[in-house]
């Protein structure tokens, strides 16, 4: 490769990292924001870590180590770092495969896991403050009601649930997710 190419490579590898850096210190924001607000509280009160904010912080500084150690490999030319930052992403690659094909896998059970969970929060409704803020919050943005419909609401649905859900959002949201991980993975490794 000529010396001009190289440059380019590096200057491009440098933007598109720097790029990263940033969005990963705004997901960071986010995350902090949300731990220090605690707008969200807890759906799965068997997995009380697992908030909004803390999956926020963790994305956030992860994408943001990786992010700087292409940055600063590429702007500086260090083998080290470019090593450091192509280890990483390789572990991140295979750690989205593994977890792509156990989702595929094991799709039922955690379909059943996080409608129990979520139905178990649903019963916690009245007596948890931090759950009935969370259960408003996301039935007002998501226009829907409970996971599977007023019916999930055995005291009947609170005030945050339209008159009329037209979809059950929860469910489509998980199932969706799902779907794209998968056609993620389907297309890495070519099948």
């Amino acid at each position: 490769m000529s010396m001009s190419t190289i440059k380019l490579l590096k200057y491009i590898l440098f933007g598109f990292n720097l790029l990263f850096w940033v969005f990963g210190c705004c997901i960071l924001g986010f995350g902090i924001y949300f731990l220090v607000h605690n707008n969200f509280g807890v759906l799965f009160h068997k997995l009380p870590f697992l908030t909004l904010g803390n999956v926020l912080v963790i994305v956030g500084s992860i994408i943001m180590v990786v992010a700087f150690l292409g940055c600063m490999g590429s702007i500086k030319e260090n083998k080290c770092l470019l090593m450091s930052f192509f280890i990483l992403l390789l572990i991140i690659l295979l750690a989205e495969v593994t977890l792509a094909i156990l989702l595929f896998v094991y799709e039922q059970k955690l379909n059943k896991y996080v409608s129990e969970g979520l139905n178990d929060s649903i019963q916690r409704y009245h007596s948890d403050n931090s759950t009935k803020v969370a259960w408003d919050f996301i039935q007002t943005l998501l226009n829907c009601c409970g996971v599977n419909g007023t019916s999930d609401w055995t005291s009947g649905p609170p005030a945050s649930c339209p008159s009329n859900p037209e979809v059950k959002v929860l469910g489509m949201s998980f199932a969706l997710t799902l779907n794209c991980q998968i056609d993620k993975t389907s297309q890495a490794l070519g099948l």
